[in-house]
């Protein structure tokens, strides 16, 4: 593993090369996951951040009656458990999956929060970078919780797609999700969603 990955995460972007390979490699651990493997269940401690390599990881809610909400993706730079490290418990309440063969590097939270293991100037930098990527985090939520207030499947979609292209300041876009993560993400039939989506094509909406 060399520093340029680091370097393309969020995280570690803003660090030079050389106290990547001198403070950040050599507290890191790496580990594999198959396609379906838990990376984290509910009620597990969460102590270490797990920067997103390579891969998909799927956070996901399941219930009692065997049904499952979709609640996010996470791809390459991002980073797994970061919601709950700086929690009192640390306690998870979802699950995580492997979506596909993923890569990931475990990174112990007190490398951030504890004096001597990192210089502090580079320390406080990480610390300001994380709670930019928590604060991002929440508004995720916050957005998520704006679509799911709709009542009808056309509105949820319609405001997900809206929020889309006001984030990324364009009207053609690519979504992060497939269609039976969209419709998990939404909490829809996956078969409505496609006949609205057809609708709305012919419409001309999309």
């Amino acid at each position: 593993m060399d520093a340029t990955l680091l370097r393309s995460t969020e995280l570690f972007s803003d660090l030079p090369e050389d106290i990547i390979l001198q403070h950040i490699l050599p507290y890191g651990q790496f580990q594999h996951f198959s396609k379906g493997q838990y990376i984290i269940v509910p009620q597990q401690r969460v102590e270490n951040l797990a920067i997103v390599l390579s891969g998909r990881i799927h956070i996901v809610h399941l219930f009692s009656n065997g049904s499952f909400s979709l609640m996010s993706v996470l791809t390459k730079s991002d980073i797994l458990g970061v919601d709950l490290v700086c929690t009192r418990s640390q306690i998870a309440p979802y699950h995580a999956m492997a979506a596909e063969h993923t890569h990931v590097m475990y990174f112990p939270t007190e490398a951030l929060t504890d004096p001597g293991i990192i210089p502090d100037k580079y320390r406080w930098t990480l610390l300001n970078r994380l709670l930019v990527i928590i604060s991002h985090e929440n508004m995720k939520k916050e957005y998520r919780l704006a679509i799911l207030s709709q009542k009808g499947l056309r509105d949820r979609l319609v405001t997900y797609l809206y929020m889309q292209a006001n984030r990324l300041h364009r009207t053609t876009f690519e979504i992060p999700f497939s269609r039976d993560e969209l419709a998990s993400y939404l909490c829809v039939n996956r078969s409505a969603l496609s006949h609205e989506l057809s609708l709305m094509q012919q419409e001309g909406l999309i």
